[in-house]
Formats: structure tokens, C-alpha cells, sequence
């Protein structure tokens, strides 16, 4: 058994491992700005990002921007999901597909959509002044809002495809059972389905979360350069300030920050559903 997993282990080691060493070997580093990079054993990066305020409020944005996309994806996919999994007409392949054909877009071409629809002259202002609904055009882009949406817009398939296969374990007779019994719709929701598919809730969450706190391209072209989430101020640091060593400080801090929540959120959630 070792030596069928060795190959795999030597690749996330070659692939994953031995770069985030390599970034973090150079997160002990100084910036200089005339050397740009001097060799040391320093957690003064990590200090300095911790004590300056313009850092920390980026990293609180991004906590309640992943927090609140996670939780919108959830409340809209848990619906749809629940929807694909009980679907048995032989359109459940198409809708599938569907659900899955946004992946196929990237990023940057998904936000140049939303330019075209959210921007001052986008379909959605150019549509209701042509109605008179509205006489001038009012700010869509550039908002927490259009960051919102867009990040939903990105991570929901993966909410749904990930609770619709959990969902689609849970036998039908333990709703018709509780349904016979006299428990209506919201209750059967509450007691039944919800407890049985909390695996999907926390595997999809999990997914989500992590997603969204890394999120890079849609913050920076729907939320414009006044909105600051934690990846694209590591890009600054790496491409702009030619500062390595506190965007790779960064680019940890983001690391371990994600998989401590994600950890908690786990271990939190198991404990709820084997309750």
C-alpha cells in the first residue's frame, strides 16, 4: 500500500510542497529597497502585518466577504441541489451538465460578463432607462455588492454539485416517513434532510470558504482598486512593491488563517452531525 501512494506523495511534494517551503524560507527575508531582497531569519514580515491596521482590516474584509459569500451560496445552492438530486426525468443530465458548465468559463471572462451587465452603460441601466424606470444611471459597479454577487456567481456550482451528491444518499422513504407521521415540509427540512445532509453543508462550505478567501480576479476587476481582499494585496506586494518577503509573509498569513477556520468549521460541524 506505501508504494502505491509513494508516487503521488513524491508529486504533492515536487508540485506543493517544496515551493511553500521555498515561499516561506523567503518570508524570513528582509526588503531592502535598493537590494530589493536580503537573506535573514526574521519574522519581522509577519510582525509588521499583524501590527499594521491597513492589513488588518484587508484581512477583515476578507473573512466577512468569504463568510458571507459562503453563506449566500448555501442558502441559494441547498435548494437547487436538493432539486438535481431528486430529479429522475432523463433531463437530469442536462441539468447537470448545466450546473457544471460554468466551470468551463474562466474567472476574468465571467467578470468581463458582469462588466457588460453591472457597468454604467451595462444591459441592466441601458434596460430601465429605456423603460423610464430610472433617468440616469446609478453605481452597480465598483460596489461590495458587485463583488458579492460575482464571487456567488463563481463558487455556487461547486456548492451545488457537492450537496446534491450527499443529498442524493439520503433515501426517500425517511421523508415519506416523516411526511406520513403528520411533520410538514419545514419540519421534515429541519429534522430530516438537514441533519442527513450536513456532510454536503460542511464539505461544500469548506469548499466554498476556502475559495472565496483566495478569490483574486473578480475583487479586482468588479470591486475596483478601492477594494482591498487579502490575495490581490499579495499581488501587489509580489508584482508592485517588488516586496517578496512581505508578500510571501502575506501569502502565509492568508494560508494559515484559511486552513485554521476550515479546520474549526470542520471539526465543529462533524461534531454537531455525529451529535
Amino acid at each position: 500500500m506505501a508504494l502505491l501512494i509513494l508516487p503521488a506523495g513524491l508529486l504533492v511534494l515536487a508540485l506543493l510542497a517544496a515551493p511553500m517551503a521555498i515561499l516561506f524560507r523567503i518570508s524570513l527575508n528582509r526588503f531592502s529597497p535598493t537590494e530589493l531582497m536580503v537573506e535573514a531569519l526574521t519574522l519581522d514580515n509577519y510582525a509588521q502585518a499583524f501590527r499594521d491596521p491597513y492589513y488588518q482590516n484587508v484581512l477583515s474584509s476578507t473573512l466577512l466577504m468569504a463568510f458571507a459569500c459562503t453563506l449566500i451560496a448555501l442558502i441559494i445552492g441547498f435548494p437547487a441541489a436538493y432539486s438535481l438530486a431528486r430529479m429522475q426525468s432523463r433531463w437530469k443530465s442536462v441539468v447537470t451538465i448545466l450546473t457544471l458548465f460554468p466551470l468551463f468559463v474562466g474567472n476574468v471572462i465571467r467578470s468581463a460578463g458582469w462588466l457588460a451587465l453591472l457597468g454604467t452603460d451595462g444591459a441592466i441601466n441601458a434596460t430601465l432607462k429605456g423603460t423610464g424606470i430610472i433617468s440616469s444611471s446609478f453605481q452597480m459597479m465598483y460596489t461590495t455588492g458587485a463583488v458579492v454577487v460575482g464571487i456567488v456567481a463563481v463558487v455556487l456550482p461547486y456548492m451545488i454539485l457537492t450537496l446534491a451528491a450527499v443529498i442524493e444518499g439520503i433515501p426517500r422513504q425517511t421523508e415519506e416517513a416523516a411526511a406520513n407521521l403528520g411533520a410538514r415540509p419545514v419540519t421534515v427540512f429541519r429534522r430530516v434532510v438537514l441533519p442527513l445532509a450536513m456532510p454536503g453543508v460542511a464539505a461544500g462550505s469548506v469548499l466554498v470558504f476556502i475559495l472565496c478567501m483566495n478569490a483574486y480576479a473578480t475583487p479586482v476587476l468588479l470591486g475596483g482598486p478601492q477594494f482591498k481582499m487579502m490575495a490581490p494585496a499579495v499581488y501587489d506586494q509580489f508584482v508592485k512593491g517588488n516586496n517578496w518577503p512581505f508578500g510571501a509573509a502575506l501569502a502565509f498569513l492568508l494560508l494559515i488563517v484559511t486552513l485554521t477556520l476550515t479546520a474549526v468549521g470542520s471539526t465543529v460541524l462533524g461534531r454537531r452531525y455525529r451529535r
